[in-house]
């Protein structure tokens, strides 16, 4: 006999471990297509043969991210159609199938190609990519507001996507430094290219559960037969920047990936040239969340009894402690040194996992700080613009960390862009330009760290007892248009 669902109130299914589950597993469709994005800068400049000129196109393709985000995001705020299910959950399937091969159009293995050509395999693939990542990540991040209204359950999702995105970096992080390096430390294009397929598909997978298992609790509000204002995207722009705690949540995920995406393309470069071992800097990595995994499941608990804008904050000072750890450096002895950088890693991760597994519940108090100061619920463009930014950050950090690698000593051109073949040896690098990248990426983590602090400390304004307040005045106001509903 099969178990019987329980509901609650309204009808609907009872939040549970199910629904934890589900939304888990978005991000870990998410993750799939996203986590090769670190390896982008490797693959533009030591399998394309781009150089510096791969800086310059990552910077170009934002534009594309200024226009794409928040005209998506409007979009969907200003579909007012009726769906079967939910119109997330369907923008979510149509973004999940171009995912299948979305991400693999940024890695077309074609070096010999010339150099205008490479420009258009870049800029093309990266706006497939894009839209589509777009199209399923900002209603996905959008629908945890709708999923309950309940600041613990909240909570428990925000926790429960971590963990989905970090199972999506962890697996990739481990397995692929095994298949896309050869034994000399090089990068294998062909291979990251299959790869890249082969974690769109499970995407697709991942995403299909999500929509199967997810129960829509919070019901948008959407006057239907009603005279309404036609969207206004300067207006929602408007109510964006003086929404503190979605200002205050962005700059700090800004923060996060200007310094780790940045960091991401010197540490594997760190890892070929100063540890000299690629392929274990995915388990090196692997094992500095382990205080993320130690965390996870103590966050529903730790949020309810305080709060997590002070819990970030206490994770955004551990960061700092981490980051300014990984300045302590031994030249003279890399095996001491990998000891030292693992040490300082699980110190910043730590601050890091009290973060992340929050981050995503801030942004959904953020959107109904939106709804309660100005009336109006715009799920799509707050997180948008929210996604938009921290989108920027994604490509800024690696731009801006290949520029200051080049001025450190590092070529960023492995292959001859018209022979198609390998020029520089990876660890034919001096010693010095190792060091100085180790250098590199202290510095990057540290701001990340100290960027999280000023948006969670100083910018973020909901504490545990404005959001009760809020929570209560919104709830108070539904009721009151409700009343109004059933008397007209």
């Amino acid at each position: 006999m099969a178990k019987q669902i329980q509901l609650d109130e309204n009808g609907k299914r009872k939040f549970g471990m199910r629904d934890s589950l589900a939304y888990a597993a978005g991000d870990l469709g998410c993750n799939m297509s996203f986590a090769l994005k670190g390896t982008m800068a490797l693959f533009w400049t030591q399998v394309m043969g781009m150089g510096l000129w791969y800086s310059l196109l990552l910077v170009i393709v934002q534009v594309w991210d200024a226009i794409n985000d928040p005209l998506i995001g409007s979009i969907i705020d200003a579909d007012n159609r009726k769906y079967k299910r939910n119109k997330f959950l369907q923008y979510i399937w149509f973004g999940s199938i171009g995912l299948i091969v979305g991400g693999a159009c940024c890695f077309l293995p074609f070096p010999s190609a010339p150099t205008w050509a490479k420009f258009i395999i870049f800029i093309a693939g990266y706006v497939i990519w894009d839209a589509f990542y777009t199209i399923a990540n900002v209603p996905y991040g959008s629908l945890l507001s709708l999923i309950s209204k309940e600041p613990a359950d909240r909570a428990s999702l925000s926790a429960w996507r971590s963990i989905g995105s970090m199972v999506g970096n962890m697996l990739p992080m481990v397995i692929l430094p095994f298949i896309m390096y050869n034994a000399d430390g090089s990068l294998n294009g062909y291979m990251v290219f299959v790869a890249a397929l082969v974690m769109g598909a499970l995407g697709f997978l991942c995403f299909q559960f999500m929509i199967k298992n997810t129960e829509i609790r919070v019901e948008e509000t959407v006057k239907v037969n009603e005279d309404q204002p036609k969207f206004n995207v300067l207006e929602a722009l408007k109510n964006f920047v003086m929404n503190r705690p979605a200002v205050g949540a962005t700059l700090a995920a800004m923060g996060m990936f200007i310094g780790m995406q940045g960091a991401t393309t010197a540490v594997s470069v760190v890892f070929q040239i100063y540890f000299k071992n690629a392929q274990i800097s995915g388990i090196v990595q692997l094992f500095a969340m382990i205080p993320i995994v130690v965390f996870t499941p103590l966050a529903r608990k730790m949020v309810t009894k305080y709060g997590k804008k002070e819990l970030s904050v206490v994770g955004a000072l551990a960061s700092i402690v981490g980051g300014l750890l990984l300045f302590i450096i031994t030249p003279g002895s890399t095996g001491v040194d990998l000891v030292i950088y693992i040490l300082a890693q699980l110190v910043y991760s730590l601050g890091l996992g009290i973060y992340s597994t929050v981050s995503w519940a801030m942004m959904g108090d953020a959107i109904d700080y939106n709804e309660w100061k100005t009336g109006k619920r715009e799920e799509g463009v707050v997180y948008s613009l929210h996604s938009f930014f921290r989108k920027l950050a994604q490509g800024v950090g690696p731009a801006v960390a290949l520029l200051i690698m080049g001025c450190l000593g590092y070529v960023n051109n492995m292959i001859d862009p018209n022979t198609g073949v390998e020029s520089i040896d990876v660890t034919a690098y001096s010693f010095e330009v190792a060091v100085n990248l180790r250098v590199l990426v202290a510095v990057l983590f540290l701001i990340a760290a100290v960027l999280q602090f000023v948006g969670l400390a100083l910018i973020y304004n909901l504490d545990k007892k404005t959001l009760a307040k809020m929570q209560d005045d919104l709830d108070a106001r539904k009721a009151v248009e409700a009343d109004a509903s059933v008397e007209a």
